[in-house]
């Protein structure tokens, strides 16, 4: 079976901790941004919201926040200038799930677009400090959303990008 070119983007993406300075497209970051809408939700209840950060200083404040509970001072996020924080309802049993498809489909039309990207863990307990609370309200949102992760943009640095190791053995089971 030929490989076409949606299967080749999700077999070929790789995560990216290392970026240049080049600024990201607006127009790219958007389409980015589109495709996570699109990620599948349990019942299309859309729970998840994506926080499209450029601003480098509320960018750095993320980084810091995220570093600290990471228990660093080094960027977490690699240099990456753009970081697209996905969130979702709380309520909402499927949150976590809906959430990981959308930070799926960041990663993978990141991909498609020439970009790198890498998904950053620890968004619930950022979000859940008085700071990450505080940011959110400061952005006209609720209490009512977790943090699910950080997909940080931008372009790969030299040498960044690893080459793709072979998959494990006994991945797949059959059943037939």
């Amino acid at each position: 079976m030929a490989i076409n070119e949606t299967l080749q983007t999700l077999i070929t993406r790789r995560s990216v901790k290392k970026y240049t300075n080049q600024p990201v497209p607006l127009e790219l970051i958007e389409a980015v941004v589109e495709a996570g809408t699109y990620a599948p939700t349990g019942m299309n209840r859309q729970s998840p919201i994506i926080l499209a950060v450029t601003n480098k200083e509320v960018r750095d404040q993320l980084s810091r926040m995220n570093a600290h509970i990471l228990g660093t001072t080094a960027d977490p996020f690699y240099g990456a200038p753009v970081v697209l924080v996905v969130l979702a309802k709380k309520e909402v049993g499927t949150r976590v799930y809906d959430g990981s498809l959308v930070m799926g489909n960041l990663m993978t039309a990141a991909h498609s677009l020439g970009l790198g990207s890498c998904w950053i863990h620890r968004a619930k307990e950022e979000f859940e400090s008085e700071e990450g609370v505080e940011l959110l309200r400061s952005l006209g949102l609720t209490e009512e959303y977790e943090g699910i992760g950080h997909c940080i943009l931008g372009y790969a640095a030299e040498g960044a990008v690893k080459p793709q190791t072979p998959r494990k053995e006994g991945y797949v089971t059959w059943v037939k």
